[in-house]
């Protein structure tokens, strides 16, 4: 199973969208003084937020059961988006290379 088909059968298609945005955001903070090592780290953060307001802004939340759900499909969608964009990072950075 390649990158393409984890992403299409995992990740929700609406959400897909977060993947260049968290991609510009990582270059934005790669131009700051924050280390490199913690930027994954902040994209996954901001990443699981951003799918926390998609999935309870578009979800009907009434049971405690309903909100763990909510809560686990934020975390799963959060960490598969801001992995795919860390990994689109990496495929740019290595066609880069000339070796």
């Amino acid at each position: 199973m390649d990158f393409t088909e984890i992403v299409k059968e995992f990740v929700k298609p609406e959400l897909l969208v977060l993947i260049p945005v968290l991609y510009l955001i990582g270059v934005g903070i790669k131009n700051t003084a924050i280390k490199d090592k913690f930027i994954p780290f902040i994209l996954g953060i901001i990443s699981i937020v951003l799918c926390g307001l998609y999935v309870f802004a578009t979800s009907e939340i009434h049971t405690s059961k309903e909100i763990a759900m909510a809560l686990f499909t934020a975390c799963t969608q959060g960490i598969l988006i801001a992995g795919s964009s860390v990994y689109v990072n990496q495929l740019y950075k290595q066609a880069k290379k000339t070796k």
